[in-house]
């Protein structure tokens, strides 16, 4: 073999060897990223998610995301405004709820702390505004900032052109809201393959 070809098959073998240490680094990583996102994004409360996305047809990766942006999917979590559990759901939202369902003394407040209890009002919140309001950004606001007030603002020519789509949001609290869930919402949807 003369030096030339020597060079080229040392080349040759250097680069491959780089090659495959690059495959197998972005292979590992790749790994490590989706496990430390399924860490800081965690499927909690699978059943209860389930049952509530399937009695009222909303999507789970939005039930996760509400979840995760409203307690962190902390049960016990109480807000200043004193909303509770896990969808952070106030006493007199809880009594509306019971109220539409026709149940009026079904639970009393503190059930909200119970994640079969949170997560079924809390979906059944989410589907009551899904019937007042037609897209999933002017329910999240609704859900955040309350209904009366997302239906002033669908009235107001400075927030909506048509009445139906929020072009803009004046709470800052509840346009950072929206977003956080969405952006939550996606990264569900990418991490475990769920609508």
């Amino acid at each position: 073999m003369n030096k030339s070809s020597t060079s080229f098959w040392r080349v040759l073998w250097q680069t491959t060897a780089l090659v495959l240490v690059i495959v197998l680094t972005t292979v590992l990583l790749g790994g490590a990223y989706k496990q430390y996102y399924s860490t800081v994004y965690p499927l909690k409360f699978e059943a209860e998610v389930s049952a509530a996305s399937g009695e009222f047809d909303i999507a789970p990766s939005l039930i996760y995301a509400v979840i995760y942006t409203e307690s962190s999917f902390e049960p016990q979590a109480t807000s200043s405004a004193d909303a509770k559990g896990l969808m952070q759901l106030t006493d007199s939202t809880l009594q509306w709820a019971l109220n539409r369902e026709g149940n009026p003394d079904k639970y009393a407040p503190d059930a909200l702390y119970e994640p079969s209890v949170n997560i079924h009002y809390g979906v059944y919140v989410l589907a009551l505004l899904g019937e007042q309001f037609e897209n999933v950004e002017t329910v999240l606001a609704a859900y955040n900032a309350g209904q009366g007030r997302v239906a002033q603002w669908l009235d107001d020519s400075r927030y909506s052109s048509d009445g139906v789509h929020l072009h803009s949001i004046p709470y800052e609290e509840t346009a950072n809201y929206v977003r956080r869930v969405l952006a939550t919402q996606k990264r569900y949807q990418q991490l475990y393959s769920i609508p």
